[in-house]
């Protein structure tokens, strides 16, 4: 008996820690290869490019060739009212992130993270998909403090780059928002693999566009030697951390997914002071950080306890804890096209996007607690 128990929780342990690793390596990777004190490619776009052109061949191999995944019935009407404009935010997410590495540090790029709830709260609240509530509203200021107090203590404060990151995180909010609103209308319902087989390419012509004027001359002027192995195993990291969230997800919960991104923060900014010597952390910015982080917190306790109330009381909790067992088990497998498995835009009883603010910004494709939500409150098995 003991072993049964043991086995699965070693495993959720096992993908965590992957996890973690993962989503720390694949952003300390890209400063690497992008910061021109070390392997010197300051092409953010490009690089960008390649995890997209990537990612889109590997989902095309996945679906089309070895048929793991089956893809779903989409309609050119949806395709230019969604997809287009998702990946447009997408791309454009993606592209500021990965500039803001060539301006400020890992350390300060994660603190500016926090802003990430703040960005989709207020969003929704203009969307109209969310309410302008006191508590959530009150915590969002804690956040906003919490940050400038950071800010305000960076040694090597730099505009550009904190106004590059502030936009790809504003970026990453609507393409968040608009993942609810638009395809749940269509309902329409994706996991990692159809999601990169649909926006991979179409965010990759989008990029097509800001590269085109800004980095191809520059790139044939500096005559940048191009190493394939770098570039290789960088968008593979990137691709597995896809995967590594779908499995993740599969096993845990909501809760346990924000406190693993809360400790990969830590162990971010840790490591980067380690890894890069020139960003030196200040005690305001911890002090900022962390009165950050208790308006996060907060605001995740809040979310967590509004899909509790959504929950049907009906139900005894072994009968609860059965029924989430099997869904988790039948989500745990990125490679079955199997009902829990889909991303079914938390249909779950008026939650709004802002319960989405947990997403990783290296894997945005994968909302982690749209499919805790997806299993917890309202099962959908037309995926299919």
């Amino acid at each position: 008996m003991g072993k049964m128990i043991n086995k699965p929780l070693v495993l959720t342990y096992l993908y965590l820690l992957i996890y973690i690793l993962l989503s720390s390596g694949v952003i300390l990777y890209n400063k690497w290869v992008l910061s021109p004190k070390y392997f010197n490619f300051p092409f953010p776009i490009t690089l960008t490019m390649i995890h997209m052109g990537f990612s889109g061949a590997v989902a095309f191999l996945l679906i089309r060739v070895f048929k793991v995944v089956a893809p779903v019935k989409m309609t050119f009407e949806i395709y230019a009212t969604c997809v287009i404009p998702i990946s447009a935010f997408f791309a454009s997410s993606l592209w500021f992130g990965n500039t803001a590495y060539l301006h400020i540090s890992v350390a300060f790029i994660q603190m500016l993270k926090a802003l990430m709830p703040v960005a989709t709260f207020v969003t929704a609240v203009m969307c109209g998909t969310d309410k302008l509530r006191c508590d959530v509203f009150s915590n969002m200021l804690v956040v906003s403090i919490g940050v400038v107090i950071s800010s305000y203590g960076e040694i090597h404060f730099n505009i550009v780059g904190t106004a590059y990151q502030v936009t790809g995180i504003f970026a990453e909010a609507l393409r968040l928002v608009l993942t609810q609103v638009l395809l749940q209308k269509k309902g329409l319902t994706l996991n990692p693999i159809t999601s990169l087989y649909y926006i991979a390419p179409c965010s990759f012509v989008f990029l097509f566009v800001p590269w085109y004027l800004l980095e191809m001359q520059e790139m044939e002027v500096s005559q940048i030697q191009f190493n394939f192995w770098i570039f290789f195993s960088n968008a593979i990291c990137a691709l597995a951390l896809n995967f590594s969230i779908f499995l993740v997800i599969g096993r845990t919960g909501a809760v346990t997914i924000r406190v693993a991104g809360v400790l990969k923060d830590w162990i971010l900014i840790a490591l980067s002071t380690v890894i890069f010597p020139e960003s030196t952390i200040t005690g305001l910015n911890i002090i900022g950080y962390a009165i950050a982080l208790c308006g996060v917190v907060m605001y995740n306790y809040i979310k967590i306890k509004d899909v509790r109330a959504s929950q049907t009381p009906s139900e005894s909790i072994p009968e609860r804890i059965t029924k989430e067992w099997k869904l988790e088990k039948k989500s745990s497998d990125p490679f079955l096209p199997s009902k829990g498995s889909d991303n079914n835009g938390g249909r779950n009883g008026g939650n709004s996007p802002t319960a989405d603010s947990s997403v990783d910004e290296e894997a945005p494709l994968i909302q982690s607690s749209r499919f805790y939500y997806t299993g917890r409150t309202q099962f959908n098995s037309h995926s299919k």
